[in-house]
């Protein structure tokens, strides 16, 4: 058969001239579709898989796709080439659900491209394949894997040809992560349209396409992406020690595949990246028809687990071995902090009790009774019997209680501390005291004084703590109301002078408001309360007395003599004159009257000050005025008083009786004269001899100037009557009327 070329393009999502490094596997299949649109061919469609790692940042998958035909000729080689389509498609691969596990966040995309295309049945074979360089730098089973590419292909026989046959598909995609540690249980297998034999075994990935990206030799066999692709036979993957075809991710033992029915597995022992090949083998009556190799990269990662079995524990002695305390109390009931959800089918306990029995429970919080004191070994297992479980050991000390006790002793009388006695006791050794004695005060000795600031009652506790680390704890309520041991009242000395209000502030300890009080001020007079003020009206010196009586009888008093001088004050008074004063004589005399005084201090409505004993002084404004004079006794005593000055306003007002308006600038107008500060409501009319008022005025300082109104016609000349009305300073209204000779 004469060769033609064939470009074969299948395009999908984005350019191709890159090195990728992001491919990690991919298979070739096809389907017999029927005869074919040219003499003698077989009509197929040949579908394309390829994966790649979407979260490393490689490129992404190739448009176009370059697909090429090779028919087998005598040992040879050549292209073919025919017209076909495709249908591209891309999506994520899901990651395979591990039981109790959380895989590492990977991310895989896969390419799907098909096309259709006639085939002549021929005595040789078709070899149809894809070449792309390259894969992911990271993976380890492989030599220098960033530089080596992959070639995913499948040989159509001259036996399937003739057997119309479709080639092996896989039932599901291949796993994305399995967990180290962990087993690995995946189900390789394929499946097929024909009913055919298939055989399953490991086979090595095959290499294609080079590092060269550009310029002379960039669609050679050594160009990233080969045009066209290179014809068979194609290069296997070289492993790297200790790997192989038959140990692709090394272990002891190793990962195996079952040839009847593609299932594999195994337990990886390390974390990495490893590319593996499943080949299909598929036989009719003995005949091998085809096989169809899968390419796909295992990530081996460390899963963290859904499933964590926990308790509440008092300390952590190695992993998942926990240590439980407990003082006192044989029943224990334990705090379940597993977690997982709905992964945790069952809970079991088992304790060891030392007696020949074991105590368990299927509880999520179990209750175990412990027969004795003493230490118990257990666990707790989720899920038991299951492959998706988690344990851990438990250690219970039951350790004997302590007991806490104390005395406390004080003189109840006189204020003192309080000595406290420890009497608390334990099969373990006591080695630590906590003292709160009720009131913010602490102390951590086993036997300590403490002193208290005010009377009351405290709720003291002790918390003891033995070598077990065995607490108790417990509460007594004192009461502490001794009587002072001294009585101290502020001020210790007083002199003064009549009238003497005096504050005693009692400052003796320990006293409240429970305390009963009995003064004595020497005046006759006494007082229950704890301060009390006392006013003293006499002169003399007086001697004070207190007693104080605590609420349980203990008493304690004293006596102060001579403690209290009242003096006499000097006596102040002070009269004045004139007793009327105005504003036309505002000078006044102040005659001072005082008794017992040798200083005086005046004080004039803050308007001014002296210290004469008898000064003159005028105010320069009416109204009412407080002056103040204060006296000063011999002996330092001081009286003040004062009295109200009160300045009359006094005012004077007076008309005309004629004016001559003829503007010789000379008694042009009628106005009224006079001293009229602080006058108000001021009203003067001009009224002529037929009642007709001419003129009006509320304005002191204008006046009629002869024409009606000021403004109109000259009035003739003649006799008119004026009325002047206003309020004085003090509110008294002033009324003025009389006659107003007009002469021209």
């Amino acid at each position: 058969m004469k060769p033609i070329l064939l470009i074969l393009t299948v395009f999908l999502f984005s350019t191709h001239h890159l090195i990728a490094k992001h491919i990690i596997g991919g298979v070739m299949t096809y389907e017999y579709l029927g005869d074919g649109t040219i003499p003698n061919s077989n009509k197929y469609e040949f579908t394309l898989e390829v994966y790649r790692d979407a979260g490393g940042g490689g490129a992404p998958f190739d448009n176009p796709a370059e697909i090429t035909i090779y028919e087998e000729e005598n040992g040879t080689y050549v292209l073919y080439s025919t017209g076909g389509k495709y249908i591209g498609s891309q999506k994520n691969v899901p990651i395979v659900p591990m039981p109790c596990m959380k895989p590492p966040n990977v991310l895989v995309q896969r390419a799907i491209y098909k096309f259709t295309i006639s085939l002549p049945i021929s005595g040789n074979s078709y070899h149809i394949s894809y070449q792309r360089c390259c894969r992911n730098e990271s993976i380890s089973n492989i030599a220098t894997p960033g530089d080596v590419g992959a070639t995913y292909t499948i040989e159509l026989t001259h036996a399937a040809m003739l057997a119309k046959n479709s080639s092996p598909k896989f039932s599901s995609l291949p796993p994305i992560v399995i967990c180290n540690e962990f087993p690995v249980a995946y189900d390789h297998s394929a499946t097929d349209k024909d009913g055919d034999q298939l055989i399953y075994s490991f086979c090595s990935p095959l290499d294609g396409g080079g590092k060269i990206t550009s310029g002379a030799g960039s669609e050679s066999c050594d160009g990233v992406i080969p045009i066209p692709g290179c014809p068979p036979p194609f290069d296997k993957v070289a492993f790297v020690f200790p790997y192989s075809l038959s140990k692709p991710m090394g272990g002891d033992p190793v990962i195996t595949i079952n040839p009847g029915n593609g299932f594999i597995d195994g337990i990886p022992h390390q974390i990495g990246q490893y590319v593996m090949a499943v080949c299909v083998s598929e036989y009719r009556n003995g005949q091998l028809l085809s096989v169809v190799r899968r390419e796909f990269q295992f990530n081996v990662a460390d899963c963290k687990p859904d499933l964590t079995a926990d308790v509440q524990k008092d300390t952590v002695i190695g992993f998942k071995n926990y240590l439980l305390n407990t003082c006192g109390v044989s029943e224990i009931q334990f705090t379940n902090l597993s977690q997982g959800g709905n992964n945790i089918k069952d809970y079991y306990w088992e304790f060891d009790l030392k007696n020949g029995s074991f105590a368990t429970s299927t509880a999520r919080d179990a209750k175990i009774a412990f027969p004795d004191t003493g230490r118990y070994e257990g666990k707790m297992v989720l899920n038991r019997g299951l492959s998706c479980g988690d344990s851990i050991d438990i250690a219970v000390n039951v350790f004997p209680e302590a007991h806490a006790s104390f005395t406390y002793d004080y003189d109840t009388c006189i204020a003192g501390p309080v000595s406290f006695t420890d009497y608390s006791n334990s099969d373990g050794i006591l080695q630590g005291w906590s003292w709160d004695f009720g009131e913010g005060g602490s102390d951590k000795s086993k036997n300590p004084s403490y002193l208290y600031k005010d009377p009351g009652q405290y709720p003291v506790t002790l918390k003891v703590e033995d070598g077990n680390h065995c607490t108790d704890d417990t509460t007594n309520v004192i009461t502490w109301q001794p009587a002072p041991s001294d009585i101290i009242i502020s001020p210790s000395t007083f002199n003064g002078c009549i009238p003497a209000n005096i504050f005693f502030d009692n400052l003796s300890a320990p006293i409240d408001s429970t305390y009963t009080f009995e003064w004595d001020f020497g005046d006759g007079q006494t007082d229950s309360v704890q301060s009390p003020t006392h006013l003293f009206m006499e002169e003399g010196l007086y001697s004070v007395g207190l007693k104080i009586i605590s609420p349980i009888g203990c008493v304690a008093e004293d006596f102060y003599p001579n403690w209290i001088q009242v003096l006499p004050s000097p006596k102040a008074a002070f009269s004045y004159s004139p007793d009327e004063i105005t504003s036309f004589h505002p000078e006044i005399q102040f005659i001072d009257e005082s008794e017992d005084a040798i200083r005086w201090y005046w004080n004039f409505d803050s308007l001014a000050t002296t210290q004469a004993q008898n000064p003159t002084y005028a105010f320069q404004d009416t109204g009412r005025h407080v002056v103040y004079l204060r006296v000063v006794h011999p002996q330092g005593c001081i009286d003040t008083t004062s009295r109200v000055i009160d300045v009359i306003p006094e005012i004077t007002f007076y008309m005309p009786n004629a004016f001559t308006p003829n503007e010789d600038t000379k008694n042009d107008i009628f106005l009224g004269k006079g001293i009229l500060d602080g006058i108000t409501h001021f009203r003067m009319t001009i009224w002529n001899r037929w009642g007709e008022e001419i003129f009006e005025s509320k304005d002191p300082s204008v006046g009629w100037n002869g024409k009606r109104h000021n403004s109109g016609r000259p009035s003739p000349p003649g006799v008119y009557v004026y009325v002047v009305d206003f309020v004085g300073p003090r509110g008294t209204p002033q009324h003025f009327q009389g006659f107003a000779t007009l002469i021209r």
